[in-house]
C-alpha cells in the first residue's frame, strides 16, 4: 500500500520531559512556525517549518495559520454513564451517590440507550480536545460493549471497564464477586488490545466491594497483567471512615487494595486528597498513578489535592488530570487545568501553564503508560492532536493580542490567559490518526 503522507503546519507545542522535574524550558518544545509530517496516521517527522519543508515539498500540507498544534489531551478519571447527571445539586459524595449516580446507572442495563450515551459522551469529549481518557462504563457489561463499539467507530484510543459492585448499592445494580470476574473476565477477551481499546478491571471503591470481590479483581491482574486497574481512594473523609469500619484489619484505605493485589504500575486511582504519608510512599513505590480531579473535588467540597507532595522528589508519583464526570463540572480539560491552577493557589502553591498542559498531555499518557504511543510529537507515536485558537473569543481576542508567541515568556502569558479562559471554543479541530474527527 502507498504510504499516505500529509503535513501541518502551525505554531507546535509539545512536551519532551516533565517540567515538574526539570527547568520548563528544557521540557518544553515549541516551534513557532513548525512542520509535523504524518504517514499512515503516525507521526514521521516534525521540525521547523524552513528546515522541512524542501524535503517533504510534495506532501499535501494544511495550514493552521495563527493557531496552535498540541497533542491530544488525556483524560485520566471519568464516568460515561453519569454525563446525563453532570450539575446534580447540593450533595457530597456518599449522598450524592445515592441519590444522583445510582439511579442514573440504572439505565445502562439497556444497550441501545447506553451507546446513545457513549455516542453523545465521544462527541463531547472530542468537541473539548480529549484524544485519549480512562472511563469506568456502569456495573452492566452491556454498557462495556456499547462504550467499546462507538469507540471503536471513530477509531479512538480508549481506556474502560466494567464497575464491580457486590455491596452497599441498590439491588438493581449489584453483582456478585464471581460474575463480576467471570464478565470482566470476559470483557477483556473481547475487547483487551482490539484495535486502540484497552481494558481497566474496576472495583468502583473499597466500600462497594466485598473483600472476596476485591482478590478476584486482583486475580483478573495476574491472568491478564498487562490490563489496567481503576478506582477511586480517599477522595471524602466520611468514605475514609467508612472503609476503616468496612475494613477494620487493614492499614488504611491503600492497604485495603493493595492486600488485595490491585496497587501496581498500571493502576490508576481516583482524587487521593486524604492520602497519608505512607500512602504517598507506597504510591510512588509502586509505580502508580493519581487522577487529580479538581472540578470533582470542588463541586463535592471533597477537599484540595497535595499536588506538590504527589510531584516532590521524595515521593515523585506519577499524575493525570481528570474530569469525573459527572461529579466533574466540565469536559473541558481546559477548564480543569483553571480549576486545578485554583487549587494550587489555595493551598499557596503555583501551577504553571506548562505544568498544567504536560499533566493534560504526555504526564497523562505517562500516568497510562501508553507516552510510549501517545503524548508528544515523537516520530512513531500516534497522531492524535489538536488546534488550538488562543483568541476564540472576543475576550480571549482582547487579552491574547500579540501574534504568534516567539519567546517561551510570551508563550506562557498566551496559554495560561487560554487555560483560565477557554472551553471547548478554543478547539478549532481534533485529530485522531491525522484524520479530521471535529472542527469548527
Amino acid at each position: 500500500m502507498p504510504a499516505d503522507l500529509k503535513a501541518f503546519r502551525s505554531s507546535l507545542l509539545d512536551f519532551i520531559a516533565d517540567p515538574f522535574y526539570q527547568a520548563e524550558a528544557e521540557s518544553i518544545r515549541y516551534l513557532p512556525d513548525g512542520l509535523l509530517v504524518l504517514e499512515n496516521g503516525i507521526i514521521k517527522a516534525l521540525g521547523h517549518y524552513d528546515d522541512l519543508q524542501p524535503q517533504y515539498a510534495d506532501v499535501p500540507t494544511i495550514a493552521y495559520p495563527d493557531r496552535l498544534i498540541m497533542p491530544g489531551f488525556i483524560d485520566t478519571h471519568i464516568h460515561f454513564p453519569q454525563t446525563e447527571m453532570i450539575a446534580a445539586y447540593g450533595e457530597q459524595l456518599l449522598e450524592w451517590l445515592d441519590k444522583y449516580t445510582f439511579p442514573t446507572e440504572r439505565k445502562f442495563q439497556d444497550k441501545a440507550y447506553a451507546q446513545q450515551v457513549a455516542s453523545l459522551f465521544l462527541d463531547e469529549l472530542l468537541k473539548n480536545g480529549t484524544t485519549t481518557a480512562l472511563v469506568f462504563a456502569a456495573v452492566f457489561p452491556e454498557s462495556v460493549d456499547a462504550f467499546f463499539e462507538e469507540a471503536q467507530r471513530r477509531h479512538l484510543r480508549m481506556i474502560a471497564g466494567k464497575v464491580m459492585m457486590d455491596r452497599h448499592a441498590p439491588d438493581f445494580l449489584i453483582d456478585t464477586a464471581e460474575s463480576s470476574y467471570e464478565d470482566s473476565k470476559r470483557l477483556i477477551e473481547k475487547w483487551h488490545k482490539h484495535d486502540r481499546l484497552l481494558y481497566a478491571v474496576t472495583p468502583r471503591f473499597a466500600v462497594t466491594s466485598t473483600p472476596k470481590q476485591l482478590s478476584l479483581a486482583g486475580k483478573l491482574l495476574q491472568e491478564f497483567p498487562d490490563v489496567y486497574l481503576q478506582t477511586h481512594l480517599c477522595e471524602n473523609l466520611k468514605e475514609i471512615e467508612l472503609v476503616k469500619q468496612l475494613f477494620p484489619n487493614h492499614q488504611g484505605y491503600l492497604d485495603v487494595y493493595d492486600q488485595a493485589g490491585l496497587v501496581g504500575d498500571k493502576s490508576i486511582f481516583a482524587h487521593g486528597i486524604h492520602l497519608t504519608d505512607a500512602e504517598f510512599d507506597r504510591l510512588s513505590q509502586a509505580n502508580s498513578a493519581i487522577a487529580f480531579c479538581p472540578t470533582s473535588n470542588l463541586f463535592l467540597g471533597s477537599g484540595l489535592f497535595n499536588l506538590e507532595k504527589a510531584k516532590s522528589t521524595e515521593t515523585p508519583i506519577k499524575v493525570g488530570l481528570g474530569t469525573d464526570v459527572g461529579a466533574g463540572t466540565s469536559f473541558s480539560l481546559l477548564q480543569t487545568a483553571s480549576e486545578a491552577y485554583k487549587v494550587a493557589q489555595l493551598r499557596t502553591q503555583k501551577l504553571s501553564a506548562f505544568k498544567a498542559l504536560f499533566l493534560a498531555t504526555l504526564g497523562g499518557a505517562k500516568a497510562l503508560s501508553l507516552d510510549d504511543r501517545i503524548g508528544n510529537f515523537d516520530p512513531g507515536k500516534e497522531a492524535d492532536f489538536i488546534v488550538l485558537n488562543l483568541r476564540a473569543t472576543p475576550l480571549m481576542a482582547f487579552r491574547n493580542q500579540a501574534p504568534t508567541a516567539t519567546s517561551l515568556a510570551a508563550l506562557a502569558e498566551q496559554v495560561f490567559a487560554m487555560m483560565i479562559l477557554g472551553d471547548d471554543r478554543a478547539i478549532s479541530a481534533t485529530y485522531i490518526l491525522g484524520n479530521l474527527a471535529y472542527g469548527q
